[in-house]
């Protein structure tokens, strides 16, 4: 099973409640903070979908 490391670089505050929902689906609620998750099309769009907040730090083979 592949895994990627997700790391959040922004902060969610001021942000729209759909990007705050997707941090918060993605496991991630304060700055700097990473999760291994695994490699899904569903994972990747959700880190696609908010660039500004969250990028992928590692991929795991």
């Amino acid at each position: 099973m592949a895994t990627i490391v997700v790391k959040q670089i922004g902060s969610p505050i001021r942000r729209p409640k759909e990007q705050r929902a997707t941090l918060k689906g993605l496991g991630l609620n304060k700055m700097h903070r990473t999760r291994e998750l695994e490699d899904t099309p569903a994972v990747r769009g959700m880190v696609a979908a908010i660039p500004h907040l969250a990028v992928i730090v590692e991929e795991r083979g």
